[in-house]
């Protein structure tokens, strides 16, 4: 989910500040290398296993660390791993894993913090919703349908600094899965002793990154990142800590921004456009889509001619310029904009279709009155499921007086609630409509169409079609070595996604903030994890 995995519909603003000066050197560098940061939702675990949400994977990547870091344009950087080999045929990884990266409770970081990680993220007992991602690594999908023992898995060590990894296939985005947090390293010793409070709060997690969490207890709406000097690279951390505060009104933290008690503020529309001439003003671009999640278990949203009409009904236009503006897009298919190109062309030029993402008041009507027909009545009510953010508020209650004002015989009635029990209730598919947002992974467009598959635990709304699983699992095998093939199966899933709307595709976010000046180097990516505070400072 960067708007990375599953999202909060606020945003993601995130950056850092602060650095430490040589001996002998003219300082350029705040004193206080402290920095106050807002967030626009709570994180929901430090469980890498268990994590799903953009704000924990940021909270994550920089207080653990992969076999990689995610360096600008989500370029490799060193982590764990300081050599890599390949085979030939690209199907064997063996990494050379440094020696002086220690754990927070003084452990070393070996190759068995790997194997106990991975076998423990594809253990069908521990229920992670990331498993999906180690498809392709030897034994992983079965291992993750119980028919194989996690000891069958592609990964072995060799020794405690020295890991291999054996794939079933090629996966041309291998590295960059590896940076990362559903691959990092995981302590055997600290999840054992904390149990069930594992990745709960920030004192039951041990960490190996520059930064330590401190101050979390699992539902509060304020915690800390603090330098980690035992981080095998603490010299280039120049932070001293990062302060997070939850404020879920785009007001609010503005208001505590203008104050001096924040660095960042992630900004509303109205916001956007009074302070856009302001030199502290910025565009975070992210790779994120806002759509709606219909469940297939209600009869009236099961029939495809009424996700059509709500669909049409829907004008993306308003809502990227009016309600959420600051560079907002209309979505043109279930894939961002920019995420990836092949031949030259944006996936999303050769995926566009009208249907599924249009704006057509006759024919939702048309298709309304005939879905209607078909489920044999004359009206219905149906309920909007969303956050409690300010902006999200906004979003679903011009969702509920367009359709009710479009579609004759539709009551739509909202409820906003806060973003972690809207990720439980999703996952439990306890809703009608859910308004989602889900930000790529990596920068492949199978980010994103991966979620929809029969079976695939983000496809909440349980929307299932034979002809799409057959596509998606033809640019996984059959055509994975053919680059032409594989766009190709890809840009047809995601038409017939577009006319059977399997999902409702609303709007590509990027995010407007006011950040200060002073504060530099903060690395955000819009695919993969958002932001690398590592060597951020306050200047």
């Amino acid at each position: 989910m960067k708007w990375s995995k599953v999202l909060s519909l606020s945003g993601v603003v995130l950056t850092g500040a602060v650095a430490l000066t040589a001996c002998g050197q003219k300082s350029t560098e705040s004193k206080d290398q402290v920095l106050k940061w807002s967030l626009p939702a709570e994180i929901s675990t430090m469980d890498p296993s268990l994590a799903t949400d953009n704000y924990s994977f940021d909270m994550l990547s920089n207080s653990m660390e992969g076999l990689y870091r995610l360096g600008k344009d989500s370029k490799i950087e060193p982590g764990i791993a300081t050599a890599t080999k390949v085979s030939k045929d690209g199907l064997t990884y063996t990494f050379k894993l440094r020696k002086d990266a220690k754990w927070s409770n003084g452990d070393p970081v070996t190759a068995q913090d790997f194997v106990y990680s991975w076998r423990r993220t594809v253990d069908p007992k521990t229920g992670s919703q990331y498993a999906y991602l180690y498809e392709g690594i030897k034994n992983a999908l079965d291992i993750n349908e119980g028919k194989k023992p996690v000891e069958d898995l592609g990964i072995k060590a060799k020794g405690k600094y020295e890991l291999v990894v054996t794939l079933d296939k090629q996966i041309p985005y291998f590295k960059l899965l590896m940076g990362f947090p559903s691959f990092f390293p995981q302590n055997q010793k600290a999840v054992e002793k904390f149990g069930k409070k594992y990745g709960t709060s920030a004192k039951y997690v041990v960490y190996n990154g520059p930064f330590k969490m401190e101050g979390w207890t699992g539902t509060n709406l304020s915690w800390s990142l603090k330098k980690n000097k035992n981080y095998w690279d603490a010299k280039k951390v120049k932070l001293d800590k990062i302060k997070f505060q939850v404020n879920k009104s785009t007001t609010t933290s503005y208001s505590l921004y203008q104050s001096d008690k924040l660095d960042q503020s992630t900004l509303g529309p109205e916001q956007a456009k009074q302070l856009k001439d302001n030199p502290d003003f910025s565009i975070v671009k992210n790779s994120n889509l806002s759509y709606l999640e219909l469940n297939q278990n209600n009869k009236f949203l099961a029939n495809k001619k009424i996700r059509q009409a709500i669909s049409y009904a829907i004008d993306r236009k308003t809502i990227a310029k009016t309600i959420l503006g600051s560079g907002t897009l209309p979505a043109k298919c279930f894939v961002s904009q920019g995420l990836a190109k092949h031949d030259g062309k944006d996936f999303t030029t050769d995926a566009a279709t009208k249907a599924g993402v249009t704006y057509d008041k006759a024919l939702a009507q048309k298709l309304f009155k005939e879905g209607m027909q078909e489920v044999g009545e004359t009206s219905f009510s149906v309920n909007i499921l969303g956050d409690d953010s300010d902006l999200t508020k906004k979003l679903t209650e011009y969702l509920q007086s367009k359709l009710e004002q479009t579609l004759p015989g539709i009551k739509v009635s909202v409820n906003n609630i806060p973003f972690k029990t809207r990720l439980s209730r999703s996952e439990k598919g306890e809703f009608d409509i859910v308004l989602s947002a889900w930000g790529a992974d990596f920068s492949d467009p199978i980010s994103f169409l991966d979620l929809m598959v029969s079976g695939s635990p983000y496809n909440n709304g349980k929307w299932t079609n034979t002809e799409y699983d057959k596509l998606i699992q033809a640019s996984k095998t059959t055509d994975a070595g053919d680059p032409d093939k594989r766009w190709d199966d890809l840009v047809k899933a995601a038409k017939l996604l577009n006319r059977e709307q399997g999902v409702i595709p609303l709007v590509q976010r990027n995010t407007p903030q006011m950040l200060r000046s002073n504060v530099k180097d903060v690395v955000h990516n819009s695919a993969g994890v958002s932001h690398n505070w590592k060597e951020a400072y306050i200047k």
